[in-house]
Protein backbone atom coordinates (compact mmCIF):
# COMPACT_ATOMS: atom_id res chain seq x y z
CA UNK A 1 0.00 0.00 0.00
CA UNK A 2 1.10 3.52 -0.79
CA UNK A 3 -0.09 6.55 1.57
CA UNK A 4 -0.67 10.27 0.95
CA UNK A 5 0.18 12.90 4.01
CA UNK A 6 -2.98 14.78 5.10
CA UNK A 7 -1.99 18.37 6.28
CA UNK A 8 -2.16 17.42 9.68
CA UNK A 9 1.09 15.22 8.82
CA UNK A 10 -1.19 11.95 9.61
CA UNK A 11 -0.75 9.32 6.84
CA UNK A 12 -3.68 7.97 4.93
CA UNK A 13 -3.87 4.69 2.51
CA UNK A 14 -4.78 5.44 -1.02
CA UNK A 15 -7.32 3.08 -1.58
CA UNK A 16 -10.02 2.27 1.15
CA UNK A 17 -13.15 -0.17 1.41
CA UNK A 18 -16.72 1.49 1.17
CA UNK A 19 -18.72 -0.08 3.90
CA UNK A 20 -22.30 1.65 3.30
CA UNK A 21 -23.44 -2.23 2.60
CA UNK A 22 -21.88 -4.25 4.83
CA UNK A 23 -23.33 -5.76 7.85
CA UNK A 24 -26.44 -5.60 6.39
CA UNK A 25 -28.91 -8.01 5.28
CA UNK A 26 -29.37 -8.71 1.56
CA UNK A 27 -26.82 -6.48 0.95
CA UNK A 28 -29.28 -3.51 1.22
CA UNK A 29 -27.99 -0.32 2.48
CA UNK A 30 -31.50 -0.26 4.54
CA UNK A 31 -31.01 -3.48 5.30
CA UNK A 32 -31.37 -4.62 8.75
CA UNK A 33 -28.09 -4.80 10.49
CA UNK A 34 -26.80 -8.59 10.96
CA UNK A 35 -23.50 -8.11 12.27
CA UNK A 36 -22.18 -9.90 9.58
CA UNK A 37 -18.26 -8.92 9.74
CA UNK A 38 -17.39 -11.53 6.58
CA UNK A 39 -16.66 -9.04 4.18
CA UNK A 40 -14.44 -6.75 6.44
CA UNK A 41 -12.92 -9.88 7.36
CA UNK A 42 -12.29 -10.71 4.02
CA UNK A 43 -11.03 -7.39 2.92
CA UNK A 44 -8.68 -7.46 5.91
CA UNK A 45 -7.13 -10.25 4.57
CA UNK A 46 -6.74 -9.54 1.50
CA UNK A 47 -4.81 -6.64 2.53
CA UNK A 48 -7.23 -3.41 3.36
CA UNK A 49 -6.68 -1.36 5.82
CA UNK A 50 -8.56 1.85 5.16
CA UNK A 51 -12.50 1.78 5.90
CA UNK A 52 -15.00 4.17 5.39
CA UNK A 53 -18.55 4.50 7.72
CA UNK A 54 -20.62 6.47 8.70
CA UNK A 55 -23.46 7.16 11.44
CA UNK A 56 -25.60 6.92 8.55
CA UNK A 57 -24.52 3.72 7.67
CA UNK A 58 -26.11 2.60 10.78
CA UNK A 59 -23.28 -0.06 10.43
CA UNK A 60 -19.98 1.41 12.45
CA UNK A 61 -20.70 -1.04 14.95
CA UNK A 62 -20.00 -3.92 12.77
CA UNK A 63 -17.00 -2.33 11.21
CA UNK A 64 -15.78 -2.19 14.96
CA UNK A 65 -16.24 -5.92 15.36
CA UNK A 66 -14.33 -6.91 12.27
CA UNK A 67 -11.50 -4.92 13.84
CA UNK A 68 -11.94 -6.56 17.14
CA UNK A 69 -12.33 -10.03 15.41
CA UNK A 70 -9.24 -9.33 13.46
CA UNK A 71 -6.46 -9.82 15.93
CA UNK A 72 -4.82 -6.69 14.50
CA UNK A 73 -4.03 -3.62 16.47
CA UNK A 74 -6.96 -0.69 16.29
CA UNK A 75 -3.55 1.51 15.21
CA UNK A 76 -3.17 -0.61 12.17
CA UNK A 77 -6.01 0.58 10.56
CA UNK A 78 -7.17 3.77 9.26
CA UNK A 79 -11.36 4.29 10.27
CA UNK A 80 -12.98 7.03 8.70
CA UNK A 81 -17.04 8.04 9.71
CA UNK A 82 -19.31 10.97 9.28
CA UNK A 83 -21.51 12.87 11.18
CA UNK A 84 -25.18 13.68 9.40
CA UNK A 85 -25.13 17.30 8.35
CA UNK A 86 -28.99 17.11 9.86
CA UNK A 87 -30.20 18.87 12.52
CA UNK A 88 -31.16 16.00 14.90
CA UNK A 89 -26.73 15.48 14.97
CA UNK A 90 -25.82 19.29 14.48
CA UNK A 91 -28.22 21.53 15.80
CA UNK A 92 -26.55 22.32 19.19
CA UNK A 93 -23.16 21.26 20.65
CA UNK A 94 -24.88 18.59 23.02
CA UNK A 95 -25.75 17.02 19.53
CA UNK A 96 -22.56 16.97 18.12
CA UNK A 97 -20.97 15.84 21.23
CA UNK A 98 -23.80 12.90 21.47
CA UNK A 99 -22.73 12.03 18.04
CA UNK A 100 -18.76 11.87 17.90
CA UNK A 101 -19.69 9.51 21.44
CA UNK A 102 -21.79 7.18 19.73
CA UNK A 103 -19.19 6.52 16.63
CA UNK A 104 -16.81 5.89 19.35
CA UNK A 105 -18.89 3.94 21.36
CA UNK A 106 -19.87 2.25 18.45
CA UNK A 107 -16.65 1.22 17.16
CA UNK A 108 -15.72 0.40 20.28
CA UNK A 109 -12.51 2.65 19.96
CA UNK A 110 -11.05 5.29 21.83
CA UNK A 111 -10.13 7.23 18.49
CA UNK A 112 -11.74 7.56 14.67
CA UNK A 113 -8.95 8.57 12.66
CA UNK A 114 -10.87 10.80 10.46
CA UNK A 115 -14.41 12.61 11.20
CA UNK A 116 -16.23 14.05 8.11
CA UNK A 117 -19.50 16.35 8.09
CA UNK A 118 -21.38 14.03 5.95
CA UNK A 119 -23.31 16.40 3.66
CA UNK A 120 -23.51 20.54 3.80
CA UNK A 121 -26.41 22.62 4.43
CA UNK A 122 -27.36 26.07 3.89
CA UNK A 123 -26.31 28.14 6.91
CA UNK A 124 -22.06 28.31 6.85
CA UNK A 125 -22.69 30.00 9.61
CA UNK A 126 -23.72 26.70 11.42
CA UNK A 127 -21.40 24.52 10.10
CA UNK A 128 -18.63 26.46 11.42
CA UNK A 129 -20.24 26.16 14.54
CA UNK A 130 -20.34 22.38 14.78
CA UNK A 131 -16.76 22.14 13.20
CA UNK A 132 -15.86 24.28 16.48
CA UNK A 133 -17.46 21.25 18.32
CA UNK A 134 -15.50 19.06 16.61
CA UNK A 135 -12.19 20.80 16.78
CA UNK A 136 -12.18 20.25 20.54
CA UNK A 137 -12.41 16.52 19.98
CA UNK A 138 -9.23 16.89 17.64
CA UNK A 139 -7.59 18.65 21.16
CA UNK A 140 -8.51 15.40 22.99
CA UNK A 141 -7.01 12.92 20.73
CA UNK A 142 -10.71 11.58 19.76
CA UNK A 143 -10.39 12.84 16.42
CA UNK A 144 -7.28 12.57 14.72
CA UNK A 145 -8.42 14.18 11.29
CA UNK A 146 -11.36 16.02 10.34
CA UNK A 147 -12.69 16.76 7.01
CA UNK A 148 -15.87 17.29 5.06
CA UNK A 149 -17.80 15.27 2.02
CA UNK A 150 -19.72 16.52 -0.61
CA UNK A 151 -18.53 20.04 -0.09
CA UNK A 152 -18.58 22.72 -3.09
CA UNK A 153 -15.67 25.34 -3.50
CA UNK A 154 -17.61 28.15 -1.89
CA UNK A 155 -18.65 25.71 1.32
CA UNK A 156 -15.09 24.10 1.46
CA UNK A 157 -13.75 28.01 0.92
CA UNK A 158 -15.73 29.52 3.74
CA UNK A 159 -14.54 26.61 6.45
CA UNK A 160 -11.26 27.33 5.43
CA UNK A 161 -11.50 30.49 6.05
CA UNK A 162 -13.07 30.03 9.32
CA UNK A 163 -11.96 27.35 11.25
CA UNK A 164 -8.28 26.33 13.43
CA UNK A 165 -8.11 23.28 12.05
CA UNK A 166 -8.41 23.09 8.57
CA UNK A 167 -10.39 20.47 6.90
CA UNK A 168 -7.97 17.71 5.46
CA UNK A 169 -9.95 16.01 3.18
CA UNK A 170 -13.26 17.03 0.80
CA UNK A 171 -14.69 13.57 -0.10
CA UNK A 172 -16.50 13.54 -3.44
CA UNK A 173 -18.22 11.79 -5.90
CA UNK A 174 -15.69 11.16 -8.35
CA UNK A 175 -16.26 8.74 -11.84
CA UNK A 176 -16.89 8.94 -15.58
CA UNK A 177 -20.46 10.06 -15.10
CA UNK A 178 -19.19 12.69 -12.56
CA UNK A 179 -15.64 13.81 -12.40
CA UNK A 180 -15.57 16.78 -10.31
CA UNK A 181 -12.57 17.88 -11.43
CA UNK A 182 -13.02 21.63 -10.50
CA UNK A 183 -13.57 20.57 -7.08
CA UNK A 184 -10.86 17.90 -7.10
CA UNK A 185 -8.48 20.75 -8.99
CA UNK A 186 -9.85 23.33 -6.28
CA UNK A 187 -9.27 21.11 -2.53
CA UNK A 188 -5.82 20.26 -3.99
CA UNK A 189 -4.64 23.76 -4.73
CA UNK A 190 -6.00 24.69 -1.22
CA UNK A 191 -4.27 21.54 0.42
CA UNK A 192 -7.08 18.93 0.92
CA UNK A 193 -6.79 15.74 -0.26
CA UNK A 194 -9.65 14.39 -2.66
CA UNK A 195 -11.08 11.49 -1.77
CA UNK A 196 -13.70 9.94 -4.60
CA UNK A 197 -17.05 8.08 -3.45
CA UNK A 198 -18.65 5.69 -6.18
CA UNK A 199 -15.39 5.54 -8.04
CA UNK A 200 -16.50 2.39 -10.10
CA UNK A 201 -19.77 3.73 -10.86
CA UNK A 202 -21.67 5.45 -13.57
CA UNK A 203 -19.26 3.65 -16.17
CA UNK A 204 -21.37 3.76 -19.53
CA UNK A 205 -20.25 0.54 -22.15
CA UNK A 206 -18.14 3.40 -24.07
CA UNK A 207 -15.97 4.29 -21.38
CA UNK A 208 -16.23 0.83 -20.23
CA UNK A 209 -14.33 -0.22 -24.14
CA UNK A 210 -11.99 2.95 -23.39
CA UNK A 211 -10.85 1.46 -20.24
CA UNK A 212 -10.54 -1.90 -21.21
CA UNK A 213 -8.44 -0.92 -23.94
CA UNK A 214 -6.57 0.91 -21.93
CA UNK A 215 -6.21 -2.07 -19.25
CA UNK A 216 -4.83 -4.41 -22.17
CA UNK A 217 -1.58 -3.42 -22.16
CA UNK A 218 -0.75 -4.05 -18.55
CA UNK A 219 -2.59 -6.91 -17.81
CA UNK A 220 -5.15 -5.01 -15.84
CA UNK A 221 -9.12 -4.89 -15.89
CA UNK A 222 -10.94 -1.48 -16.70
CA UNK A 223 -11.55 -0.92 -13.10
CA UNK A 224 -7.82 -1.22 -12.03
CA UNK A 225 -7.30 2.05 -14.81
CA UNK A 226 -9.77 3.80 -13.58
CA UNK A 227 -8.73 3.88 -10.07
CA UNK A 228 -4.97 4.00 -11.12
CA UNK A 229 -6.28 6.91 -12.69
CA UNK A 230 -7.58 8.76 -9.75
CA UNK A 231 -4.40 7.80 -7.31
CA UNK A 232 -2.26 9.52 -9.70
CA UNK A 233 -3.97 12.69 -9.49
CA UNK A 234 -3.25 12.45 -5.99
CA UNK A 235 -6.99 11.47 -5.33
CA UNK A 236 -7.42 8.54 -2.49
CA UNK A 237 -10.55 6.17 -3.90
CA UNK A 238 -12.80 3.98 -1.69
CA UNK A 239 -13.92 1.33 -3.99
CA UNK A 240 -16.43 -1.36 -2.46
CA UNK A 241 -17.27 -4.93 -3.02
CA UNK A 242 -18.50 -7.81 -1.41
CA UNK A 243 -16.20 -10.63 -3.89
CA UNK A 244 -12.93 -11.29 -2.69
CA UNK A 245 -11.49 -11.26 -5.87
CA UNK A 246 -12.29 -7.84 -6.82
CA UNK A 247 -11.14 -6.72 -3.51
CA UNK A 248 -8.04 -8.09 -4.37
CA UNK A 249 -7.92 -6.35 -7.63
CA UNK A 250 -9.31 -2.94 -6.20
CA UNK A 251 -6.03 -3.20 -4.29
CA UNK A 252 -3.84 -4.14 -6.88
CA UNK A 253 -2.97 -0.78 -8.21
CA UNK A 254 0.45 -0.06 -8.14
CA UNK A 255 2.64 -2.15 -10.58
CA UNK A 256 1.87 0.53 -13.62
CA UNK A 257 1.48 3.59 -14.62
CA UNK A 258 -1.02 5.36 -17.04
CA UNK A 259 0.46 7.88 -19.90
CA UNK A 260 -0.02 11.28 -19.86
CA UNK A 261 -1.90 10.22 -22.96
CA UNK A 262 -4.33 7.80 -21.42
CA UNK A 263 -5.13 9.90 -18.15
CA UNK A 264 -5.96 12.50 -20.63
CA UNK A 265 -8.52 10.22 -22.81
CA UNK A 266 -10.01 8.73 -18.91
CA UNK A 267 -10.19 12.45 -17.71
CA UNK A 268 -12.74 13.21 -20.85
CA UNK A 269 -14.61 10.25 -20.47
Amino acid sequence: MEFLTLNTGIQIPYIGSGTNTFGKENHQYDGKINDDTSEILSAIGAGYRHFDTAISYRNERVVGLAIKKSQLPREAFFITSKIPGKPRYVSSEKAVLDAVDSTLKALDSPYVDLYLIHHPWENLEEMVLVWKVLEKFVDDGKIKALGVSNFDEKQLNYLLEHSRIKPAVNQVESNPGNWNHEIIEYSLKNKVIPEAWGPLKKVDEKAQATLTEIGQRYNKTWAQVLLRYQIERNVIVIPKSHNLQRQKENLDLFDFSLSNEERAIIGQL
